[in-house]
C-alpha cells in the first residue's frame, strides 16, 4: 500500500499568524513597564524587528525570534521559509547572524517523525547556507505544527538600522515581491501549478542578506523587512516611528505573477483582512484600488523582503546592492512625505 502524501497544511486550522497588531498593541498596553537598562538600545517598546542590547562600544547583541504553522505542505520547504524568515529579523536590523535555536512544536502522534527531521532539516540547510549553526532549541508535542528559530547576531550600534528614522523627501524601496500569503492560500485549493510554486518558494527562502550592506550606506534611512503585518502594517509602523507620512504608487510594486488573479479568485485569508482593517483608517486607497488591490497591500508574507527608506542621491546604489545580490524585482514602489502618520495609494 503506498504511504500516504503529507499535506503539512490539512493539519492546521488556519492559526498561526501573526495577532494584528492593533490587537498586539492593546495586549501589550495591560503589561507594566519592564526592566530598560541603558544597554537595551531596542526593546518591547519600540516594536521593531529584534531586541538590540550593547555590550561594548563597536558591538551589539541582536536577538529574535520568529515561528509559525505551515504555509506550504512540504515539510523541507516548511523548515527553509521558517528559518528565513527567522534570519530576515537579524539583516533588517543591519545586523550579521552567529547561531540560532530552533523552536518545534509537533503532533507526534498525528506526523510521522521522519516528516518532522525533514522540517528540521530545512531550516537547517538555510542556516547552513549563512554559515551558522543551530545550538539547541526546544521542542513540545503541539496540536498543529508549529516551527521557527531564534536568532542571536552581532551589529556595530552605529551601522544599527531600525523601522524609524525615515524622513520627508526619502525613497521607498521594495526588495522583494508581494504575495506569499495569497500563493499559500491558493495551494491550499490546489490551484498553484508547479511554476507558481517555484515562484513563491523562490521568493520565501532568498535571504534578506543585502541588510548588512545597505545599513553602511549614509543615505539609508530606516529599514525592516515586511512579514506578518503585509506591507501597509509595516508601512505605517515606519510612519508612526519616524513621524511620516507615505505615498505608495501600486503599479510600480513587485508582485508575485498570479498575485492579482488568484486574490480575485478569493484566495485571500482572514490574517489580510484583519491586517487590513487594523489600519484602513490611516490608509487612503486611490481611483482602481478594489478589493483585490487591498488584499495585496495587506497580504502576510513568510519571509518577505526588505522594506528600505533612503534618500534620492542613494537610490542608485541601493537598487545596485539588492541586484547584485540576485534581487531583480526590486523596485522604488514610492516615497515619504511630511504630515501626520498615514498611507497614501495611488
Amino acid at each position: 500500500m503506498p504511504k500516504e502524501e503529507i499535506r503539512l497544511t490539512r493539519l492546521t486550522q488556519g492559526g498561526g499568524r501573526k495577532v494584528a497588531p492593533d490587537v498586539l498593541g492593546e495586549i501589550l498596553a495591560g503589561i507594566k513597564p519592564g526592566i530598560i537598562p541603558p544597554q537595551l538600545l531596542i526593546g518591547r517598546e519600540d516594536g521593531d524587528d529584534a531586541a538590540v542590547y550593547q555590550i561594548g562600544e563597536r558591538q551589539a547583541i541582536v536577538a529574535t525570534t520568529d515561528f509559525f504553522t505551515p504555509i506550504v505542505d512540504d515539510p523541507f520547504d516548511f523548515g527553509r521559509v521558517a528559518a528565513t524568515s527567522a534570519l530576515s529579523n537579524i539583516y533588517a536590523m543591519g545586523a550579521t547572524p552567529l547561531f540560532s535555536l530552533a523552536q518545534v512544536g509537533m503532533p507526534v502522534n498525528v506526523l510521522p517523525l521522519d516528516a518532522i527531521a525533514r522540517i528540521l532539516d530545512g531550516g537547517e540547510s538555510v542556516c547552513r547556507r549563512v554559515g551558522i549553526p543551530v545550538a539547541g532549541g526546544h521542542t513540545i508535542d503541539s496540536l498543529e505544527p508549529v516551527y521557527g528559530l531564534v536568532v542571536i547576531g552581532l551589529v556595530d550600534p552605529a551601522r544599527l538600522r531600525r523601522n524609524a528614522g525615515a524622513r520627508p523627501g526619502d525613497r521607498l524601496i521594495l526588495g522583494k515581491p508581494l504575495g506569499i500569503g495569497i500563493y499559500g492560500m491558493a495551494l491550499k485549493r490546489g490551484a498553484l501549478d508547479a511554476s507558481d510554486y517555484e515562484a513563491m518558494i523562490d521568493s520565501a527562502t532568498r535571504l534578506n542578506t543585502p541588510g548588512p550592506i545597505l545599513a553602511c550606506l549614509d543615505g539609508v534611512h530606516a529599514l525592516t523587512d515586511v512579514a506578518g503585518f503585509g506591507l501597509l502594517g509595516h508601512l505605517l509602523g515606519v510612519c508612526r516611528r519616524s513621524a511620516v507620512g507615505a505615498r505608495v504608487r501600486f503599479a510600480a510594486l513587485p508582485l508575485l505573477a498570479q498575485a492579482l488573479a488568484f486574490a480575485g479568485a478569493g484566495d485571500v485569508g482572514g490574517a489580510a483582512q484583519r491586517n487590513w482593517e487594523s489600519c484602513s483608517q490611516e490608509v487612503t486607497p486611490g481611483a482602481g484600488i478594489g478589493g483585490k488591490e487591498r488584499a495585496v497591500l495587506s497580504d502576510p508574507q513568510a519571509s518577505g523582503g526588505l522594506l528600505v527608506s533612503c534618500a534620492p542621491e542613494a537610490v542608485t546604489e541601493v537598487l545596485s546592492i539588492f541586484l547584485q545580490q540576485g534581487f531583480s524585482q526590486v523596485s522604488v514602489i514610492g516615497e515619504f512625505v511630511e504630515g501626520k502618520p498615514a498611507i497614501e495609494v495611488f
